[in-house]
């Protein structure tokens, strides 16, 4: 924001964005945040920004070492986007539930946005009724907690610790650091105690609008951009009948992950096509950011899973970014959970069949990274 004086008169205006200036959700987001949600729309034509879970926290055989990254090891650049997780802290943890504490993803994600990078948020909360994990799916979790639920007061109580968290990351300015946060994702599984096979469309809608009013208006959290995140979907019908409305989401994306023998099949890369078709199609028309939020092949087996599978299925689509899932390294406990490619000592150079094949996919500019994102200046 800045001040003119006219004839003694001070007047207040907004910068403006050059071309068409897209509306965030949260009416009263800082500047910051919708330079960036702007930001991310100039860039579109200009590749697809790259992420991986947990980059900076650990990987193959190593966690916590400073400066250290998976996606800078395997190819020299840090990724332009790094995802973190919030589950347990509800429970008021001091760790989430992989096993990173709150206090390092704090430093982690500065660490993050001082590179130039994207901070995106996803939220496994445990199960409000039963107090299992997230994927319990006993005890109709949604209805108790929206309003007029028995549990209506324990999620509010929830929504303030998220609040705390969020209001807690700042830059060296002191200024508020923008997150994609993306809550209840995948409802269109029946993994998750805010799925389609115990949770009403209704239902959905209602604990989305609530939360995204509670931050907003109650916790006054203005630099959020909220990501709408199905998993399976058929037609453009089947995406949206979840779908909270525009004045409540920014981004639209979905999951898509690799499963089975991708060397005699291929249903995920025409499946992935015609995902991201009925995507960029419904985001153009509810002018939203089309992304896909998470993927990836667990281990990667198929040593060309990124070009012939991963980037053959994306094609053409111009979306904001993808995002491989974590490799779970020392936390996962065997060394043997990973959805990216490795130089690190539990796979030697040159034995990691899919190293080759992702660094053709970093070489191909079709996707942004660090420097590329940098140079973008996607806050400014």
């Amino acid at each position: 924001m800045k001040r003119l004086l006219f004839t003694g008169i001070l007047f207040l205006q907004i910068i403006p964005i050059m071309g068409q200036v897209y509306q965030t959700a949260d009416k009263k987001a800082s500047i910051t945040t919708i330079k960036l949600f702007n930001n991310l729309f100039k860039a579109l034509p200009e590749g697809i920004l790259f992420g991986h879970q947990d980059d900076l926290a650990y990987g193959l055989g190593w966690e916590y070492i400073p400066g250290k990254s998976v996606i800078q090891d395997a190819v020299g650049e840090y990724p332009a986007m790094y995802g973190w997780e919030l589950g347990d802290l509800e429970l008021d943890a001091l760790i989430n539930l992989d096993s990173v504490p709150f206090k390092k993803m704090t430093s982690f994600i500065q660490e993050g946005y001082e590179k130039g990078g994207i901070i995106t948020i996803s939220w496994h909360a445990n199960n409000p009724v039963t107090g299992k994990n997230a994927w319990d799916i006993g005890g109709n979790a949604v209805a108790s907690i929206i309003p007029g639920g028995e549990k209506h007061a324990l999620y509010k109580s929830w929504l303030d610790k998220v609040a705390v968290f969020m209001l807690g990351l700042k830059n060296n300015k002191g200024e508020y650091i923008p997150v994609i946060f993306r809550p209840f994702h995948e409802f269109t599984g029946n993994w998750f105690w805010w799925c389609q096979n115990v949770c009403t469309p209704e239902e959905y809608k209602a604990l989305w609008k609530f939360t995204f009013d509670y931050l907003t208006n109650t916790k006054q959290v203005h630099h959020l951009l909220y990501a709408y995140n199905p998993e399976k979907f058929e037609n453009e019908a089947g995406y949206l009948q979840y779908y909270p409305g525009d004045e409540y989401v920014d981004i639209m994306s979905f999951d898509f992950y690799q499963y089975g023998d991708p060397s005699n099949n291929s249903d995920f890369e025409n499946t992935l096509d015609k995902r991201l078709g009925i995507l960029t199609e419904v985001a153009k028309k509810h002018k939203k950011l089309p992304a896909l939020a998470e993927t990836g092949f667990l281990n990667i087996p198929y040593a060309e899973w990124f070009t012939k599978k991963l980037m053959k299925g994306i094609g053409n689509h111009q979306i904001s970014y993808i995002h491989l899932w974590r490799d779970g390294g020392l936390v996962n406990g065997n060394g043997k959970y990973r959805f990216a490619p490795s130089q690190d000592h539990f796979i030697p150079v040159g034995r990691d069949p899919s190293f080759m094949d992702f660094y053709k996919l970093y070489i191909s500019n079709k996707f942004i990274f660090e420097k590329k994102a940098r140079d973008l200046k996607l806050y400014q």
